[in-house]
């Protein structure tokens, strides 16, 4: 979708001052490089986000919903429409014998860490990933032999679309591989998980050797973590490493040379530089295997992509 200029100013003044203008957009991310978006909005409850629905409603201004930046690139000429990302409302946690309902913008290594310290199983994977419980259910994010789909029950969203809130069974997301029915306006804000009952001891010495794995095979800096999903029967990292793209420069942008399938960006760096390095690797795989590679990270504000999301 392209933005109509009078549209956006007509959602901005909808707003009001809960909009702010010409946010910067790419520094929430964990690459941070990347430009701002015309729009910025950040909302603490559900009723905020309807209001949000309802100043979109007819008007053609794309919509970007934004967790904790741990799976996005966005453009260095930044996103030409409104992002929403939720508040610390939505970092709630409460647990009810092994149900656990956990706010959307709640932090995964917290999640995983206070889940444990309470004697439960299922969500220790989650202490390795940077994201938030929000963008886990609507990637499926995982790791570690499990993922989200795994203990999820229930969720709750707003659309953005129609300014509506809603609630279903985990299994309407239908979800797959790093993969789940989720819409681009749908706007994830609470999930229940049903874990198993289990010694806090043994939780915590799960936490502290995936911790532990971690930092032995995953590189630290600026990155999304994984780039490319894994192929079926197959390893995009090995992939890539069997090519000799280790260490591979472009700009301010390379391949790790600690885990292939990672790409650091420089401090100050470009999200330009980081996007032509991901287009090299995906060509120069492909040219060599027939595999191709397809992205974990959603790439914003690009000419080529517009804001379609990958």
């Amino acid at each position: 979708m392209t933005t109509t200029p009078g549209d956006l100013d007509a959602v901005g003044q909808a707003l009001g001052p809960l909009a702010r203008r010409h946010h910067p957009l790419g520094a929430l991310t964990t690459y941070r490089v990347g430009g701002s978006a015309a729009l910025f909005v950040e909302a603490d409850d559900e009723a905020r986000l309807v209001a949000v629905g309802h100043a979109l409603a007819g008007r053609n201004v794309p919509v970007l919903v934004v967790g904790r930046g741990s799976n996005l690139l966005v453009a260095d000429r930044g996103f030409d429409g409104l992002a929403v990302s939720l508040g610390a409302g939505f970092e709630t946690l409460s647990i009810e014998g092994t149900h656990v309902r956990a706010g959307a913008a709640l932090s995964l290594p917290v999640l995983a860490r206070r889940t444990a310290a309470a004697g439960l199983h299922g969500l220790e994977w989650a202490v390795g990933v940077p994201g938030s419980v929000g963008g886990a259910i609507r990637m499926n994010a995982g790791g570690h032999g499990s993922d989200t789909a795994a203990t999820l029950v229930r969720y709750r969203w707003v659309d953005l679309a129609t300014g509506t809130a809603h609630g279903a069974p985990a299994e309407r997301l239908g979800a797959g591989y790093r993969h789940t029915s989720v819409a681009p306006t749908e706007m994830v804000t609470e999930g229940t998980f049903r874990l198993e009952a289990g010694d806090p001891a043994t939780a915590r010495a799960t936490i502290d050797e995936i911790v532990r794995w971690r930092r032995a095979n995953q590189p630290g800096g600026s990155n999304a973590g994984s780039v490319f999903t894994n192929p079926p029967g197959d390893s995009a990292g090995r992939l890539i490493e069997a090519c000799g793209l280790k260490g591979t420069r472009m700009g301010t942008a390379e391949v790790s040379t600690k885990h292939a399938n990672f790409i650091q960006a420089d401090q100050g760096g470009s999200a330009d530089d980081v996007r032509r390095l991901i287009d090299h690797v995906r060509a120069t795989v492909a040219a060599a295997t027939g595999v191709t590679l397809h992205t974990e990270v959603q790439m914003v504000g690009f000419d080529d992509l517009a804001e379609r999301v990958r």
